[in-house]
């Protein structure tokens, strides 16, 4: 095992080399608890040893939080609108009544709100926020479509309290999160991120993408494919339509050549059953792109 010397106490750095023999048990007593330090830093997250929070449990929050639960991890929970949390309750998750309350209680935080304001308030407000509530070396998680420029502000507010943060928006909608096949966009500290695998692994599939505020830019990428690509979908739908086209049949029948489309896989049998359940609504899509542009 490596042993870092920034560990040791400045004293024993300048004097080590000076050391009377009846130092040496304390040298020996502060290299095995750096080691230790050192040790924990990078053991696996599993629920033996990680505490998570959760902030939002809406469409996406509440099924991709359950996996956590299912898994044995204890989460402690907070949504703005009890009921909607009630189900995660239900399968033994804690209430907190506020972010604070939930970040003092966890060693990682997760949150997937409605809007950048929303990630500003939960995360970093002064008295209700999950920062000021999170020990040093804790983690932040925001998974919400947010901005870059707010992700590059909340790593910088965590480092300042020796905490991390990662932007991990994700994409694959309602049903990604309800099976836990989710993609995930991950901008951080790529060390911090693969140790958040084994959580991450529960949701869906993570990608790493690059530094802080990267995650929040492939995600807005991934947007303008989606939505280009659903548009031509609903287009198609319609032509075939009014072309006198068994529509089922030809979904069926373009889903296996070029026009084939994750998009299609998820929401064309919906579409011709008229289940518009929204999995994000489209004022928050088109919020989105009116912040990035």
């Amino acid at each position: 095992m490596r042993l870092s010397l920034l560990l040791l106490p400045r004293t024993l750095l300048c004097n080590s080399h000076n050391l009377p023999l009846s130092s040496l048990p304390l040298l020996h007593r502060t290299m095995a608890a750096a080691a230790a330090t050192t040790t924990t830093i990078f053991e696996p997250m599993s629920p033996s040893n990680t505490r998570v929070g959760w902030i939002g449990t809406g469409v996406m929050g509440r099924s991709m939080c359950s996996h956590l639960v299912k898994a044995g991890y204890k989460v402690t929970v907070f949504n703005r609108t009890l009921s909607k949390a009630q189900p995660l309750i239900d399968m033994g998750a804690r209430l907190a009544q506020s972010p604070l309350a939930v970040a003092s209680q966890s060693d990682v935080v997760f949150s997937i709100v409605g809007f950048p304001s929303d990630v500003r308030s939960v995360l970093l407000d002064s008295t209700s926020g999950a920062l000021p509530g999170l020990r040093p070396g804790g983690v932040l998680v925001d998974m919400t479509t947010s901005e870059p420029s707010l992700a590059a502000e909340i790593s910088a507010a965590a480092t300042i309290k020796g905490c991390h943060s990662v932007d991990a928006p994700v994409s694959g909608g309602d049903r990604g999160a309800k099976n836990g096949s989710l993609a995930i966009f991950a901008g951080g500290d790529k060390t911090v991120i693969d140790r958040l695998s084994p959580l991450f692994a529960l949701m869906g599939r993570v990608n790493y993408m690059g530094a802080t505020g990267k995650g929040q830019f492939a995600k807005l990428a991934n947007q303008i494919t989606i939505a280009s690509t659903m548009v031509g979908l609903v287009e198609g739908i319609i032509y075939a339509h009014k072309a006198g086209l068994n529509v089922e049949s030809y979904l069926n029948a373009i889903s296996t050549g070029a026009a084939g489309s994750k998009s299609l896989d998820l929401y064309g049998s919906r579409i011709l059953k008229r289940d518009f359940e929204a999995g994000i609504l489209c004022q928050s899509f088109c919020e989105r792109f009116r912040e990035f542009v």
